[in-house]
């Protein structure tokens, strides 16, 4: 993280709150292309094709095409990047799907899932410990995720899914050595082709919805900033800010996706109801850990500056 004033922390604060709202808003963007026709696989392809564009503007600004051109000869990272961009298209395609067919409360379950699961694997794969506190988070989650199975009368597969493959997505894009934009504006490239080619093969049969009127056109084209900017603010502000404070803005997305599915009359039983309460404690504890390190770092720091 750098060091800032309080002035740039300011700003890295609101660029932080800036992108989890935006993230958790998503749905709002993405429902109105789906009420103008486009399916998942069609939104899909316009993500990809609108955001090379977006996303090599910000290389240019940024002054990355160098590293762009130094990830793309460099065979290992690509591979790297070839593997998120799987991650990362199934978690897109999964997550659009998904608020288009009633299922945004289930997208929030598994994104309030994700820093847990990110601690888990982290314990896993890098040997972090695990503080009593994050057990208690993890087993709280655990309990949530079978209650909400139990409610669905299923395992709740969209939640698993979007947890599981962001969390495997940030695993592998930490191996990648890579500004944010670079790997996001590589990952949208490798998308690119495929996305291009349905979206020709849609217009030549005339049942693509990009044109087909004004309202879809502009939502359709609305997939570029809404998959690039909550990124660039996030990498800005991750930055400059600590990493406690990454931990309490994360949860901004899935509340905002919660109520919004809430509002949009979902489908939310009593049991149902509990199974999110099973995981807002889980979170509240892996919150209150996380502020109690960050003091305990803090106090640390104060009582080795005071003079002896």
């Amino acid at each position: 993280m750098t060091q800032s004033t309080p002035d740039s922390a300011r700003a890295a604060l609101i660029a932080g709150v800036g992108c989890y709202v935006l993230w958790g808003l998503s749905p709002l963007i993405y429902q109105p292309m789906g009420a103008a026709g486009a399916d998942a696989w069609e939104i899909m392809a316009h993500r990809a094709v609108w955001g090379v564009i977006w996303a090599a503007g910000l290389v240019l600004l940024a002054g990355q095409s160098a590293q762009v051109r130094r990830v793309l000869a460099d065979w290992k990272t690509l591979r790297w990047l070839i593997a998120s961009t799987f991650l990362i298209a199934l978690n897109w395609l999964l997550f659009v799907w998904s608020v288009n067919h009633g299922h945004t409360l289930e997208t929030s379950l598994g994104y309030y899932l994700n820093p847990l699961l990110n601690m888990a694997l982290g314990a896993w794969l890098f040997r972090e410990r695990i503080s009593r506190a994050g057990l208690i988070a993890i087993a709280l989650a655990a309990v949530g995720v079978i209650l909400q199975g139990v409610a669905l009368g299923r395992l709740p597969v969209i939640s698993l899914t979007l947890a599981v493959s962001f969390a495997a997505y940030g695993v592998i894009r930490k191996q990648v050595k890579a500004e944010a934009q670079t790997g996001l504006l590589v990952e949208c490239l490798l998308m690119a082709p495929l996305g291009l080619a349905w979206l020709v093969w849609l217009s030549l049969h005339g049942t693509g919805h990009f044109g087909a009127t004004p309202a879809a056109t502009f939502w359709l084209a609305m997939a570029g900033p809404i998959t690039v900017g909550p990124l660039v603010l996030f990498a800005w502000a991750a930055r400059r800010l600590p990493l406690s404070t990454i931990g309490f803005l994360q949860f901004i997305a899935p509340t905002l996706s919660f109520f919004i599915g809430v509002a949009q009359g979902e489908h939310f039983t009593w049991l149902r109801g509990v199974s999110f309460g099973f995981i807002w404690i889980g979170a509240a504890v892996f919150l209150w850990a996380a502020w109690s390190r960050a003091q305990a770092a803090r106090s640390a720091l104060k009582s080795q500056a005071e003079p002896v």
